[in-house]
């Protein structure tokens, strides 16, 4: 397998840096499931715990116990990005019902092979109904987009295909399950159950290096609801607003604007990482990455002047 190949290259040119530094990585082998480093008992700050002897990377499903590998993948290898050397930021989108401008940004993202997962901030799921007053509302989490596709095609087909309902829906059904409440999500809790849904792979530890919020009062429930948590994984995270138009054309164009910001910040941080060192870099801290984020404000300037007309806000918050 080239790219387990290629992994196992990377990981003995680490071994070596850090033998001649520390001597506590002693042997680094692999098979076509699984890579084994097996270290020696003396760990420093960042490193196993004392009573750790083996670290193993399950590269098959990107799997990794990270109290006992000595780092994790992040968009490396056949699970993070469009071939098996290249780096890749994780993204999350969010909008407000989960439905149309976070999903059109999950599915142009992963189409890019970003790992990336969305959420909505309202309490439910609404969408538009005959008339003003009559919207019609689902439960976050509960509620797949199959079954909305199913029940609005019984009520009207002709209405709710002729104002892109059921295409939109249709669309969302091919990328995950359902819509999901990002105020119940729990940041670093493994998606198991997401799998299948696009975008999963290289972000199944959930933990976003970036949040893209697509209105403002869903990056003021983003903000407010990382304040509240705590940082208890004392970990950064950009949260950047581009306001788009809650409507198919819009969403569209906010779509590729979120890909060509995603691509000017991945390029960004790819270049800071071989600095940094990928060790440090990919571990998430504020120390590894603090190039990296100083940085971050410039590069959204640079895009927002190539998309004028999707105004942006940025702020750097904590997990």
């Amino acid at each position: 397998m080239p790219a387990i190949a290629a992994l196992v290259g990377r990981m003995e040119e680490w071994r070596k840096s850090r033998s001649k530094q520390t001597n506590q990585v002693d042997r680094c082998q692999a098979s076509d499931k699984t890579i084994e480093v097996e270290r020696s008992p003396a760990y420093g700050p960042g490193h196993l715990p004392a009573k750790a002897k083996k670290g193993r990377l399950n590269v098959s499903k990107c799997q990794v116990n990270r109290d006992y590998a000595p780092f994790y993948l992040n968009g490396d290898g056949p699970d993070g990005g469009a071939d098996a050397g290249g780096f890749r930021l994780r993204f999350c989108t969010v909008c407000a019902s989960n439905q149309n401008r976070s999903m059109e940004g999950h599915l142009r993202l992963s189409e890019a092979q970003f790992p990336v997962i969305s959420f909505g901030t309202g309490s439910l799921v609404r969408l538009p109904g005959p008339t003003i007053t009559q919207p019609n509302v689902y439960k976050f989490n509960e509620t797949s987009y199959d079954s909305i596709y199913r029940e609005l095609e019984a009520k009207d087909p002709r209405l709710y295909r002729a104002n892109g309902l059921l295409n939109m829906l249709g669309r969302n059904r091919q990328v995950k399950w359902g819509p999901e409440r990002w105020q119940d999500w729990q940041v670093g809790m493994p998606r198991l159950k997401h799998k299948e849904d696009k975008g999963s792979e290289g972000i199944e530890g959930g933990v976003p290096d970036v949040v893209i919020t697509c209105e403002e009062r869903c990056w003021d429930a983003v903000v407010d609801d990382l304040l509240a948590r705590g940082a208890p994984l004392n970990r950064p995270v950009h949260v950047i607003n581009i306001d788009i138009k809650d409507n198919h054309e819009e969403a569209s164009i906010g779509g590729r604007g979120i890909v060509d910001l995603a691509n000017s910040l991945n390029k960004l941080a790819a270049e800071e990482r071989s600095k940094t060192g990928a060790l440090a870099f990919d571990a998430g801290g504020a120390v590894g990455r603090s190039s990296f984020d100083e940085r971050v404000p410039d590069v959204l300037a640079e895009w927002q002047e190539r998309w004028p007309n999707l105004p942006s806000t940025w702020t750097l918050a904590w997990f």
